[in-house]
């Protein structure tokens, strides 16, 4: 089996979870190729029930009763079969192409071990404010102007987030080996309604901890559905509280020197005048920033983190 595809789910809306599929449907790679994984995460009414997965040979249910992101994926990485994993949101409309463009950058680039998207076109279901235009990218709005790879841990620009990552399952089964020898990295996936973030990260520099490299490519292409809610401001701040607070604990897992900043006069007179010069959203996404980071740097100085 060339790929399995993991498809985590918690609560999926009907409309987009129907989409998702009919996407998948669409593929070019034949489904002789690559396996159909739906990681039922604790839904209220079981996806199974909802869903007709007779068009696919190789396509399955399971449910995780564990909550969050980070579970669903591990069982996911469990029970996939594939050579390569490739884990879709309930909310993603794959490019027709996109697994057999999965498969060539498998063949072409042995030494990636793990890699995604370089091209993520949202479809809005209500058009954002006008001033949410800088902060998108929480949205996982990303468009890269090239390929990019690398093999240095913190290298951003080239290292995949979000939906459509693909994996070597050598690289997911260290993964998840690392996930069970400490538990705290669960906490940087999202669970319920709470927004955590980086498990993409902590996964692609697993993979450069192995001799690998991780990567974003053009070739790789998927529309994000947008539901309304999600150009809310309230939705954005909690966003953006919960990537802070995941940006300190993944820091800290590969930084040994990581400590928390400066709380002292000069830094509260410097973040005081700050403030003063920005917009009312700017002044609200830098305070949930300030609240998801200093929730982290407690709970760290609470399990011993030195500061």
């Amino acid at each position: 089996m060339q790929l399995s595809v993991v498809l985590c789910t918690h609560n999926p809306r009907p409309d987009y979870l129907a989409r998702t599929l009919a996407a998948l449907r669409a593929q070019t790679l034949p489904t002789a190729s690559w396996e159909l994984l739906i990681v039922d995460n604790a839904s209220r009414a079981p996806v199974a029930a909802a869903i007709d997965l007779a068009w696919h040979p190789a396509a399955r249910v399971v449910v995780e009763p564990e909550l969050g992101l980070t579970a669903a994926r591990q069982r996911g990485i469990a029970e996939a079969r594939g050579a390569v994993l490739v884990f879709v949101d309930d909310d993603n409309l794959l490019a027709p192409d996109y697994l057999a463009q999965v498969v060539r950058l498998a063949a072409d680039r042995p030494s990636l071990g793990v890699w995604g998207c370089g091209s993520f076109t949202p479809e809005w279901e209500a058009v954002p404010p006008a001033d949410f235009a800088p902060y998108l990218g929480y949205l996982a709005v990303r468009c890269a102007p090239a390929d990019r790879w690398s093999n240095r841990i913190f290298d951003y620009a080239a290292t995949p987030a979000g939906a459509g990552l693909c994996v070597r399952s050598a690289v997911a089964r260290r993964y998840a080996e690392k996930i069970r020898g400490d538990p705290r990295r669960k906490r940087l996936g999202r669970s319920g309604t709470g927004l955590g973030a980086c498990e993409d990260f902590d996964l692609a520099f697993t993979a450069i901890e192995s001799g690998l490299e991780v990567g974003v490519f053009t070739a790789l292409r998927i529309t994000h559905l947008m539901p309304r809610g999600r150009v809310e401001e309230a939705y954005l701040l909690r966003l953006a509280e919960g990537h802070a607070y995941s940006s300190v604990l993944l820091h800290t897992l590969y930084d040994p020197n990581c400590r928390p900043p400066s709380r002292g006069l000069l830094a509260r007179l410097r973040e005081y005048r700050l403030r003063r010069s920005l917009s009312p959203i700017e002044r609200n996404l830098r305070a949930a920033t300030r609240r998801g980071e200093t929730r982290a740097w407690t709970e760290l100085a609470a399990a011993g983190h030195p500061s």
